[in-house]
């Protein structure tokens, strides 16, 4: 880390880096990272939100910095609060400190901050510059400028297939497609999910316990989208339903003593609305309106969910356009077979024109299979990254 920076953007550049250290632990607030700098770029003090409810990234910074903070110029990522939450105002600490100058890369769109806490610096004679990498900053926090404005959680997609896109076998077996390290990666994203998504199918197939290994720093809610509410009483997921949240997505079609039997073993069962195509009698397992669940999600306050299969609910997924970033693993393997279950089902497209494209696409060599991370490409440019 460099103790004195060339210029404005290689500081902005550390904040979003330090920023990025908290994902995972910080949310349902957004990851912040602050740099305190002198009139030449030379490093102050620098800080990051760690945790939910501890002190904020410019909060941190001035600590370190003390009586240096005065008259010396702050880098922050995003629009600095000025309100009282948790913690006291951003705006109010900067101006005891002397800071004379703030540097944002991204306005906040909580709607107690958006535009208000540059307002109030503006007014307490802070001169305050907006705008630096604010495309870095978007990427960044796409995720809880999603849940702000849209008030749903961003969907991650997680699947692992066979080169020729199959993630189980016609008889059903999936273990293990992909190898140690995929699933290693796989783990660490559960750490940060607030809740993991799978349907029946993957639920009774697999047994899961979808959780992380080792922890991460959350503990992510399992949720089955079982319509009907059938999920065995002995599967892994109930078993442990009073040790990790459990939650169990039904319909109004799910029989009141299958209800009663999960939430006696400690299961939530959320009855949602039914999908709006078809009908429930024809639909019972995969009949859950996902957008209403989503709905639900992010009034609890839900940031990340990663959806992590099956087929169907995957095709659900992407046929309602709910998806905004994919992790696929692909196996140098092929399965091969007509009845081998491929990665997304549902209706898919007429035409190539109308596929989901992907932008920002990552590429990493994770021993013999190629993990792939995407967003979709048409949230450029639309302020979420």
């Amino acid at each position: 880390m460099p103790t004195r920076f060339g210029n404005a953007a290689a500081v902005m550049a550390r904040a979003l880096q330090l920023a990025s250290r908290g994902i995972g632990s910080v949310e349902p607030n957004p990851p912040v990272g602050a740099v305190l700098v002198d009139d030449d770029l030379n490093l102050i003090a620098e800080g990051w939100h760690q945790r939910f409810g501890g002190p904020h990234a410019e909060i941190e910074a001035i600590a370190q910095a003390g009586e240096r903070a005065r008259h010396s110029t702050l880098f922050v990522t995003l629009e600095p609060c000025c309100h009282q939450g948790k913690t006291g105002p951003c705006t109010e600490a900067i101006a005891g400190a002397g800071i004379r100058k703030v540097v944002v890369a991204l306005g906040d769109p909580f709607p107690e901050v958006d535009g208000k806490g540059i307002a109030r610096l503006e007014s307490l004679g802070i001169e305050v510059e907006l705008g630096l990498d604010s495309k870095a900053a978007e990427k960044l926090c796409a995720p809880f400028i999603k849940r702000v404005t849209t008030g749903r959680p961003w969907i991650h997609a997680k699947w692992a297939m066979s080169l020729d896109g199959k993630i189980a076998t016609h008889s059903g077996d999936s273990r293990w497609i992909s190898n140690e390290q995929s699933r290693a990666i796989v783990h660490r994203l559960r750490g940060r999910m607030d809740a993991i998504l799978v349907g029946t199918g993957t639920a009774l197939r697999d047994d899961p316990l979808l959780t992380a290994r080792p922890p991460g720093p959350r503990v992510a809610a399992r949720i089955v989208v079982d319509s009907a509410a059938q999920i065995p009483l002995n599967s892994q997921l109930v078993q442990t339903a009073r040790e990790v949240p459990l939650l169990v997505a039904a319909t109004p079609a799910a029989a009141h003593d299958n209800v009663r039997r999960l939430e006696q073993r400690g299961a939530e069962v959320l009855i949602l609305p039914f999908a709006a195509e078809g009908n429930h009698s024809t639909h019972a397992a995969e009949g859950v309106n996902l957008d209403s669940l989503f709905e639900e999600l992010g009034r609890r306050r839900f940031t990340n969910v990663l959806v992590e299969g099956g087929s169907r609910l995957f095709g659900s997924l992407f046929d309602g356009d709910l998806a905004d970033e994919v992790h696929v693993f692909v196996a140098p393997k092929i399965v091969g077979g007509t009845e081998a279950i491929p990665a997304i089902a549902g209706r898919g497209n007429s035409l190539i024109s109308e596929a989901v494209s992907l932008g920002e696409v990552h590429f990493e060599r994770l021993g013999d299979d190629i993990y792939i991370n995407a967003r979709r490409q048409s949230l450029f440019g639309r302020g979420t990254g």
